[in-house]
Formats: structure tokens, C-alpha cells, sequence
């Protein structure tokens, strides 16, 4: 193989899957056709769990400065974040292009290469890998490489060369997107509803840019972007809201209509999908490029165990079974806020209701947790701790036993399992055979944990996959679960005499830690 994995597709999911692969350990090469970044800002931010697995990887705060969103809003229903326990705040107002530049730029300070300029025509599997065919600057090639990983948007390429069928519903209206500058427009950023079931959009951006979208139901099902002019957007504009737009600069101009869809299987063999090309909704405040982000995080290093050769049985088949779910939601989801968000009058009753149900705590924590991505919880086994299979709160801190505090989200920095012990836990102990996978740290918590946690086993995604007390099995299965042999374990199958030489080994129990 010439490459362990090749990604196609430069935008935030693929370059964000590249960084999660390069973190363990496996030579990636990203291919991109456009020839350089097109600066356009799409989309606007990303949910709280984006920025938390960004944060983890230390990458948040290279994006600079950008805001939080205070408000929570499903369908343009609103409300209030700050009645919740945890914070599901989003990042608001940050353009893609600023977060693909920085993601480039990690990857390029680590040597990972971006191959721009060239367009993926076709992916083919062998019994070994998969073979990769492209258009380059210098003319038509092929290479070779382990793993491919279609990145590559809702009509991608790889995902129609390795024959995955989508399911999904085709377009009933379309909406023209316009990034503007030299004109004063009154904001609108969750939208302002106009007769007829219309909508328009003002977005502010800083230095005098705008964001404009117009969702005008005598528009075509499905407008072609190449042939949208900034002349049909303003008409549209005046049309609707009776303002004049037409001496206004365009920076970016997009159409789309509202189709959906969902790739009815995201591994086929050595090809896999994420991001758009695994599910695509309608443009809505970020959440498809936030469940693509995700699938990166969930994906990277269940692949890079599988190129590292340590991957136990049906891991990376855990990547479909864990984030289909989550894209099937996405889709129905997206679909129902469309229908809040665009709808006409009759919808208002309905609108009036959920607004009476989001005062209510725990409706409104429901609905927070579908749009900040912090309420996907997945099947990590029986248990009755209410962490097992949710995402371990970052801000959560160890007081080491050798001194100093640590964040939970500090501690995933490079993309490897973590246990937390503390307490008399003998948990350490059983882990020191998956030294090379999972880190382990002592301590104790600087906050009492509620209910009582002496340790916690997160994946390297930062979700929890065992904890004690309340998992019902045994640390040992877990790890094995998620992280293949222990290294002497690996070392014997590769050094064992005959089957029939070895005696029977002898049966242990657990103690009453389950560790």
C-alpha cells in the first residue's frame, strides 16, 4: 500500500478525520479537487459537542476569537440554555472557511498532506485495499492505500463508486444564500417569518458582511448555484421583504433546495463515509457539518486501530452501528424543525405548544441535547451509572496523586483511551496490559462525583465505556471490547506452540470492584 488511509475531501470533516488518523499513527493523505480554498463561510459555527471534541484535540482555540450562543432554538422555537445543569451553548458566527484553514494548517505543521487539484473518479476495492483513481494536474493516475474515506459532500463520488444506496426524500422548495457587504440590513438571525410560509434571514458577520437567505416558496425545487445571479437573489429580496439589496457587494452566492438523505450504509468493505456524503440535510444552524465532525471523532481511531493492526473483532463496524443511528435523527430532526421554522400560519398552534413544553426543564434539556449534540448516548452495555455511554463532561477535573488538577478533555489530547481511578479502585492494575493504548490516571476528583465514580474508562472519542461502580462487567472484557488484545496477550498468539500442547487456563473471578 502506498498510504494507510486516503480521505476525499478537504472540508472540516475530512481534514478533521486526517488529524484524528494522524494522532494514531497512520500515514493519510487527503485528496481534494478543488485547487485551493474557496473562502466561502457556509456554514456559521458548530454545536457544543463539535467545539468539546475540537477543544480535546487542542484545535478550539486556535480559531481565535468567536462567540457562544446563549439561546437555544428548535425550529425557531426558542429557549433558554441557562435553566440547564450543563452548558449546550454553540459556537455562533464562525465562518467554515476559518475552520478549515485552521484544521489545514494543523495538518500541514504535522506533515499531513492536502493534495489539491485533484478530482477522485473512481474507488475500487482488492483483498487488500482499495485502489483510488484520479484526475491530477499532470493528467489521470491511480493509487493504493488501505482505507478510502468519502468526505466529499452529499453527491459524493466515492460513496457512487463503492455502489451504497441512499435513502432519502427529493427537494419540494429551494433557497438562494448570500454573503453581502456595503449595504446596512436590520438582523434577523433566527429568521423572520413572512406571509405565505416565506422566510428571510439576516445574519450579521462583522466588518460590514451579512449573511442573507431567502426561503421563498415561488422559487424552483432545486436551483442550480452555477447559474444563480446576485440580480435574482436581490429581487428576491425585495420581493419578499420590500428592501433594496441591489447595490450591495456579493462576497458568495449558493441555491440549494431542502432534499435529505442518508447513505444506507456508511462501511462497505474498506470504504466508509462521513460527513455530508453519509447524510445530508438542508443548510440549519450547523448541524450537518456537527454531526460530521462527530462521525471524524467516532471514526478516527477505531480506523487507525484497524490500520494499526490492533483492532479488536467488529470494531470499525461499530462506526455504522453507533453514528447511522445519529444520522437517521439528524434527518428526521432537520425535517421536523424545517417544518416549524418554514412552515405557514397553521403551524402556529403547534409552535405555540412546544413553547409552553421548553419551559418546562426537562423538555427544553431534550431538545438542547438534539441541537448541542450533548445528548447521544451510545450502547456501551448493561450498567446503571448514568454517565455509561454518554460523553465524559470535559470540564471535569482529577487532582493527580502526584499533585496538580487536570481537565477530563486535557487528557484526550492524543486521541488514546483514558482511565480514571481513584479511590482504592484496583482498575490501574487491570489496564497495565493496554499501556500502549490506554492511559491511566490516578487521583482524585476535585469535585465529589455525583453518584460515587472510583474510576472511568473514556475512549479516545471521549465517551465513557465503563465505569465502576455501575457497569456489569468486568474491566478486562471492556478494554478487550475496545481495544483488542493486551500486548502480552498479542505477543503469546504470535509466539504459542500448538493448540493442542497448551493446558486449559485456570478460571478467575472479579473482585467486588467488577474490575
Amino acid at each position: 500500500m502506498e498510504t494507510g488511509v486516503i480521505i476525499v475531501g478537504a472540508g472540516p470533516v475530512g481534514l478533521l478525520l486526517a488529524g484524528e488518523l494522524h494522532l494514531g499513527g497512520v500515514d493519510v493523505i487527503v485528496y481534494e479537487k478543488l485547487s485551493a480554498r474557496s473562502g466561502e463561510s457556509r456554514a456559521l459555527g458548530f454545536n457544543r459537542r463539535a467545539a468539546e471534541s475540537l477543544q480535546q484535540r487542542g484545535m478550539l482555540d486556535r480559531l481565535g476569537e468567536f462567540r457562544w450562543g446563549p439561546m437555544g432554538h428548535f425550529g425557531g422555537v426558542r429557549f433558554d440554555l441557562g435553566m440547564l445543569d450543563e452548558n449546550h451553548s454553540g459556537v455562533l458566527g464562525l465562518s467554515q472557511a476559518r475552520t478549515e484553514e485552521m484544521l489545514e494548517n494543523w495538518l500541514t505543521e504535522r506533515g499531513v498532506l492536502v493534495r489539491r487539484g485533484y478530482e477522485v473518479t473512481g474507488v475500487r476495492e482488492t483483498p487488500d485495499g482499495v485502489v483510488v483513481a484520479f484526475e491530477g494536474p499532470d493528467g489521470p493516475g491511480e493509487t493504493t492505500a488501505g482505507y478510502a474515506v468519502g468526505c466529499d459532500g452529499p453527491r459524493s463520488a466515492v460513496r457512487a463508486a463503492a455502489g451504497i444506496p441512499v435513502t432519502g426524500r427529493e427537494s419540494v422548495r429551494g433557497m438562494y444564500t448570500a454573503e453581502v457587504t456595503d449595504v446596512t440590513l436590520r438582523p434577523r438571525p433566527i429568521g423572520e417569518r413572512l406571509p405565505g410560509g416565506n422566510m428571510v434571514v439576516c445574519t450579521p458577520l462583522g466588518d460590514g458582511r451579512y449573511r442573507i437567505v431567502i426561503h421563498d416558496r415561488t422559487l424552483p425545487p432545486d436551483p442550480d448555484p452555477d447559474s444563480l445571479t446576485f440580480t435574482q437573489v436581490a429581487d428576491a429580496w425585495q420581493r419578499l421583504t420590500g428592501e433594496s439589496v441591489h447595490h450591495a457587494r456579493p462576497l458568495w452566492l449558493w441555491a440549494c433546495g431542502n432534499e435529505a438523505g442518508l447513505a444506507d450504509q456508511y462501511r462497505r468493505g474498506r470504504v466508509l463515509l462521513a460527513g455530508d456524503a453519509a447524510h445530508a440535510i438542508p443548510p440549519l444552524a450547523a448541524w450537518g457539518l456537527s454531526a460530521g465532525l462527530q462521525d471524524a471523532v467516532n471514526l478516527g481511531w477505531k480506523l487507525a486501530a484497524a490500520v494499526g493492526g490492533w483492532a479488536p473483532d467488529g470494531l470499525l463496524d461499530t462506526y455504522h452501528a453507533e453514528r447511522h443511528p445519529i444520522g437517521r435523527e439528524l434527518v428526521r430532526n432537520s425535517q421536523a424543525a424545517s417544518m416549524l421554522y418554514l412552515g405557514d400560519d397553521a403551524m402556529d398552534p403547534i409552535r405555540e405548544v412546544l413553547g409552553e413544553l421548553v419551559a418546562h426543564k426537562d423538555a427544553a434539556g431534550h431538545l438542547a441535547g438534539i441541537v448541542s449534540g450533548l445528548g447521544v448516548r451510545y450502547d456501551v452495555g448493561a450498567g446503571e451509572h448514568p454517565l455509561l455511554g454518554l460523553r465524559m463532561p470535559p470540564g471535569w477535573e482529577v487532582v493527580r496523586a502526584g499533585g496538580g488538577r487536570v481537565r477530563i478533555g486535557e487528557l484526550l489530547g492524543a486521541a488514546r483511551g483514558v482511565l480514571v481511578v481513584t479511590g482504592g479502585s484496583v482498575a490501574g492494575r487491570v489496564a497495565e496490559g493496554w499501556a500502549d493504548r490506554v492511559d491511566v490516571v490516578s487521583g482524585v476528583w476535585a469535585e465529589p462525583a455525583e453518584p460515587a465514580l472510583e474510576a472511568v474508562l473514556v475512549r479516545p472519542d471521549g465517551y465513557v465505556a465503563w465505569t465502576s461502580p455501575g457497569s456489569e462487567r468486568g474491566l478486562a472484557e471492556v478494554l478487550g471490547q475496545w481495544f483488542g488484545n493486551t500486548r502480552t496477550t498479542a505477543l503469546a498468539a504470535r509466539t504459542a506452540p500448538p493448540a493442542a500442547a497448551v493446558a486449559a487456563p485456570a478460571v478467575v473471578g472479579t473482585d467486588r470492584t467488577g474490575v
